[in-house]
């Protein structure tokens, strides 16, 4: 799938296919994208993913993964950047 010009994939076509990337790797449930960058050679993009679900809500496990796409969509990397409970978001700690 490419973009209107021609040289690849739009922003939200380069989310689309992050979200099912993530889907296939991560055995947790991908929740949101919540960035999108275009890079020299393609797109670098981040997931929010719904690692563990506790009671209340509030505190489940959240974490963010970073995923490189090339300019036809395919993965070249991924890895997590981040892991926190869903209440302290702003507190997370880096991973890697």
């Amino acid at each position: 799938m490419a973009g209107e010009d021609g040289r690849g994939l739009t922003a939200s076509e380069a989310a689309s296919k992050a979200l099912g990337h993530a889907g296939e790797l991560i055995t947790s449930d991908p929740v949101a994208v919540t960035s999108v960058e275009p890079v020299e050679d393609g797109w670098l993009i981040e997931v929010e993913v719904l690692e563990e679900r506790r009671i209340p809500s509030s505190a489940d496990m959240l974490a963010i993964y970073e995923l490189e796409l090339d300019l036809g969509g395919d993965l070249l990397a991924y890895r997590r950047t981040k892991r926190y409970v869903r209440g302290q978001a702003g507190t997370g700690s880096e991973v890697g």
